[in-house]
């Protein structure tokens, strides 16, 4: 995420407001996730926990208490951490014009969220929607990409139009409302023009971000915070790695000295 310049949602929020070098960073993206679908039998063979969640060993009351006191936990003491976030959260909207503050933003995500489980019958994804049209390119370009462990048990949607595929569809709503938004609010700039570091870190963190993706379930969105909201154990393994691979991230940007 750090070398690719976002994760899954920033890529194409990015991409939506003009930045075209988070086009390489999606392509590589979809390539990395198809390289992962591909391999994931291997992955999938090696010895595993048993998947389980908070509320199985907690039930899910008091699962909920205990992962929402970490949370306000994590909200309170993270403002006096960062002055940026300080800032953002006491910034008041005006409409479509300027940024909304953080709490409000978050109980949006957290509502529209909901509503996905209810139409989708399950929590927001999106790094699957790439797993399947890296997996329909390599079709085109000769691989028998349903043969592949990870579309065994459900090949359909390979055959099918990508419009058919929820996951697809609400990544190009991400793409057109970042657009609309930036539109709205005069925001919207065509940047491409980024020295080559800067184009070798976006296909070299695509390329990454998309084939862990495939091993752990997704990214910031699926593997992260659908996956906690959820009570998902790993979700909770994910944001330790995460910080981990944010800090080496960095000092990877530092030497390859990626500049936007």
């Amino acid at each position: 995420m750090q070398i690719g310049g976002g994760c899954a949602s920033g890529t194409l929020f990015a991409l939506g407001g003009g930045d075209l070098k988070l086009a390489v960073t999606l392509i590589f993206f979809i390539a990395g996730s198809a390289i992962g679908a591909a391999q994931i039998h291997f992955w999938s063979a090696l010895p595993a926990l048993p998947a389980r969640t908070v509320q199985f060993y907690l039930g899910w009351k008091f699962a909920l208490v205990v992962q929402l006191m970490i949370l306000a936990a994590v909200y309170y003491w993270a403002p006096g951490k960062s002055p940026a976030f300080k800032a953002q959260a006491e910034h008041r909207h005006r409409g479509y014009l300027k940024p909304w503050p953080l709490l409000s933003s978050a109980l949006c995500l957290a509502i529209l969220n909901g509503f996905t489980l209810i139409l989708a019958g399950r929590p927001w994804g999106e790094t699957a929607g790439f797993a399947l049209w890296g997996s329909k390119i390599a079709i085109l370009l000769g691989f028998d990409a349903a043969t592949w462990p990870y579309w065994k048990g459900n090949p359909a949607p390979l055959a099918a139009s990508v419009f058919s595929d929820i996951t697809s569809v609400m990544d190009l709503g991400i793409v057109l409302g970042a657009s609309l938004a930036a539109c709205l609010s005069g925001r919207f700039t065509l940047k491409y023009k980024h020295l080559p570091d800067a184009w070798i870190g976006a296909a070299l963190g695509g390329l990454l971000m998309g084939y862990g993706a495939r091993l752990s379930g997704g990214c910031n969105i699926g593997a992260y915070f659908s996956a906690l909201a959820s009570g998902s154990l790993s979700a909770w393994v994910w944001v330790a790695a995460a910080f981990v691979g944010s800090w080496i991230g960095l000092r990877f940007r530092l030497v390859l000295v990626i500049r936007t």
